[in-house]
């Protein structure tokens, strides 16, 4: 089980990650591209992936890693509910979603530091 200041932690630990406001929930950024937002009222959060990622991801926990509903999940965007999932997965997810909008000099520091 990973609480909102696990994930807060998490996604903060990114490089140049940044945390700001997004309408009524908190958004995780690079480089003024969000990466995830969380929705503390709804114990959810939403993540950026390509749709493939996306595919591959919800097979993890269908039920806690959903597409969506809308033209933003044909996007790739998907939701998680993260006191289901275990903070291992949720840093796992977070590196992906990070890696999906960061310019390429970031995401190879994240993709180095998992090899």
């Amino acid at each position: 089980m990973t609480s909102i200041s696990d994930f807060r932690k998490l996604a903060m630990a990114l490089p140049q990650a940044e945390e700001a406001p997004h309408f009524d929930k908190s958004s995780f950024r690079i480089k003024k591209k969000i990466f995830a937002t969380i929705n503390e009222k709804e114990n959810r959060a939403t993540l950026k992936f390509s749709p493939e990622e996306q595919g591959i991801f919800s097979k993890i926990n269908p039920d806690s890693i959903f597409s969506v509903p809308n033209k933003w999940g044909k996007m790739g965007w998907t939701h998680l509910h993260y006191l289901d999932l275990s903070q291992e997965i949720i840093e796992g997810l977070l590196k992906a979603a990070y890696c999906s909008v960061a310019p390429k000099n970031l995401a190879e520091l994240v993709i180095s530091e998992d090899l």
